[in-house]
């Protein structure tokens, strides 16, 4: 079956994660770094439109393959849409070896107690059958921390482990991403009472599925080497968290087995006005470089 070698795929191979999951509050932004002005387009189906073309072009280009790309996230509207007549989930597995998840949180609720939470997710259960009958293999789940408030950050921890059960519920498996971010003023703290959260989350986990988690590069290299070694994580990545790509790819090289799960890291250099040849030479250029930093061994 092919979820059985997703599965493979996922646990075993060399390789990272391709983000390509901005959804509707970042999308104006990833298109003027793109070179698309907000002029460009009038209302949200032309600019979801214009966004479908550019992950279309990411995902059909030569050195998009699973050889070095395991696994890309993808948003809601990227999974139900098409790319050379075919289901993108189809497409990215069948023809480019890449296993698909889908982003499925709605944002960010408001800062509170130095966290935000995920807002709610209505729905939910639709759209991960949807997700099934689709082929996609698991999702992707993020809120954030800014401060190292315990009862907060465990508040986001049991969020995350909630939503995975949901999401196990429907065979897909779950990545918890609880973003520290990187200009948190108490970024190291902050790691240590997270990383105790996710383990008292996995210890509890029912049932015997498996989840992956989505983390900020650590400020200590290997940090999160017991979450690896779980028996109930699948993989640990990593999000670039605005870090540039060379100095992500430096942070994340020193954290051994750790992947990446790059989204700017990876399409920052890319411009719509680049010639096919150009877009996948640098697109080629960037996967390389976190191809490496994330298959560093002891």
């Amino acid at each position: 079956m092919s979820i059985d070698r997703m599965r493979a795929q996922l646990s075993e191979k060399p390789g990272f994660l391709a983000a390509l999951d901005q959804s509707g509050g970042s999308t104006p932004g990833a298109l003027r770094h793109y070179g698309i002005p907000d002029s460009a387009y009038s209302g949200d189906e032309e600019m979801f439109t214009l966004m479908h073309e550019m992950r279309v072009r990411i995902i059909t280009a030569p050195s998009f393959t699973g050889d070095k790309i395991i696994a890309a996230i993808l948003f809601e509207r990227t999974m139900d849409g098409l790319v050379e007549g075919k289901p993108v989930p189809s497409y990215l597995w069948q023809d480019r070896g890449v296993v698909p998840f889908l982003k499925i949180d709605k944002g960010l609720e408001p800062e509170a107690n130095g966290v935000s939470l995920m807002k709610p997710i209505p729905g939910l259960d639709d759209l991960l059958a949807r997700a099934v009958k689709l082929g996609v293999y698991g999702t992707k789940e993020r809120s954030v921390v800014n401060l190292a408030n315990p009862e907060a950050i465990a508040a986001i921890a049991s969020q995350q482990f909630d939503i995975a059960r949901q999401v196990a519920a429907h065979g897909l498996v779950p990545i918890l991403e609880p973003e520290v971010l990187i200009k948190s003023p108490d970024k190291a703290k902050a790691e240590a009472i997270l990383r105790d959260e996710l383990a008292k989350g996995l210890d509890a986990l029912p049932g015997d599925y498996q989840v992956m988690l989505k983390l900020t590069i650590p400020e200590k290299p290997d940090f999160y080497l017991d979450l690896m070694k779980h028996k109930r994580v699948q993989r640990v990545v990593a999000l670039s968290g605005g870090y540039p790509l060379d100095e992500a790819c430096e942070r994340l090289s020193a954290n051994h087995g750790m992947i990446a799960s790059f989204s700017r890291a990876l399409l920052g250099d890319l411009k719509v006005s680049m010639t096919d040849a150009e877009f996948d030479a640098t697109l080629a250029t960037a996967i390389d470089k976190i191809y490496r930093a994330s298959t560093i061994k002891h």
